[in-house]
């Protein structure tokens, strides 16, 4: 790679591929090859500078001009060029993306068609509800399921605050679909859900107030995520953390990423196909449906309500996933 100029500023081949000068043809038809380059994952991302981890060690990144607006985000691993060193003063430059597994993504509402992705490569998501302080609403936990789902990524229901109320009607409301249910409260050990987090990638959403930052920092000691409080008028959390940030568990066991609170959770950009496919058992069963059937309760012909006539079916289940289904397309 050849560099001209001196100080901050350069050009590279890079750019000068991507970016030809009107009417003149590229330089080269061969994109440079990064794959020698040092591979870091982005942790964090603060007013155009990207906080990466390599080999255990901080290093703070640009981001080469030629890859585009919203084209690094938390979660990915990229190659960097430059000084790498992590030292005081350095700073090296995200030049490519590798590929990612996964995407999670958001809109801000049903009508809004432009998709606001929140986490790369992740293979976990923790749904984190209160069961008081805000109060649990199931209509968010089941959209923020769906994004999962379409997502290909692993659900985790967290439920904290056990000790203000009785997480039982919300336990046995999400049972039947099979979902990891982990129950918290204030001041407990995190045992149980420091298994399900070990040699994952998990990412943890909810509404500002729910406690996730508090997990956070009781799960990593030092990791000082601000906590908010409850407005005691209307119910909603303070947002605190205004970032989405990985941080790694103790041990290299796992990493997890805290996300800021959200009050809303779009799903314009969702398949609904996708979501029936995370349903294997019931992806199987509708193979029986006359075409067309949309699988809802008004569906006169439906062979999941034949399942459950004929006992191949549990009736909770099918509730469960019909809730689902209500969910996407209401707000």
């Amino acid at each position: 790679m050849s560099r001209r100029g001196t100080g901050s500023v350069y050009e590279d081949d890079h750019e000068g591929f991507d970016r030809p000068a009107r009417h003149t043809r590229p330089r080269t038809k061969d994109r440079p090859n990064y794959s020698q380059l040092v591979v870091a994952r982005v942790v964090t991302i603060d007013r155009g500078r990207y906080r990466c981890v390599v080999d255990g060690r901080a290093v703070t990144a640009a981001k080469a001009r030629s890859l585009g607006r919203a084209s690094v985000i938390v979660g990915d691993l990229v190659h960097l060029d430059g000084d790498t060193s992590g030292e005081p003063g350095t700073l090296a430059r995200i030049v490519e993306t590798l590929e990612r597994t996964t995407v999670l993504r958001r809109t801000a509402d049903d009508d809004d068609p432009y998709e606001r992705p929140i986490v790369a490569n992740a293979d976990q998501l923790v749904i984190v509800t209160a069961l008081a302080d805000p109060p649990p609403r199931m209509g968010m936990i089941d959209r923020i399921l769906i994004a999962a789902y379409d997502a290909g990524i692993d659900p985790l229901l967290c439920l904290t605050k056990s000790d203000l109320d009785d997480p039982s009607e919300i336990v046995a409301a999400y049972a039947p679909l099979g979902l990891a249910i982990v129950v918290t409260r204030i001041g407990a050990e995190l045992d149980e859900l420091r298994s399900y987090l070990d040699d994952h990638v998990s990412v943890l959403v909810g509404h500002s107030g729910v406690g996730k930052s508090t997990l956070v920092n009781a799960l990593i000691p030092g990791a000082h995520r601000a906590i908010g409080e409850v407005n005691d008028v209307t119910g909603r959390g303070r947002h605190t953390s205004t970032s989405a940030i990985a941080l790694e568990l103790p041990g290299g066991s796992g990493w997890v990423v805290d996300t800021p609170g959200v009050r809303s959770f779009g799903l314009s950009h969702v398949d609904p196909r996708n979501v029936l496919r995370s349903f294997s058992d019931l992806e199987e069963l509708t193979e029986d449906c006359p075409r067309g059937c949309t699988h809802a309760a008004t569906e006169p012909e439906c062979a999941l309500d034949t399942a459950v006539a004929e006992g191949r079916l549990a009736p909770e289940r099918l509730a469960s996933f019909r809730r689902i289904q209500v969910a996407q397309r209401t707000t």
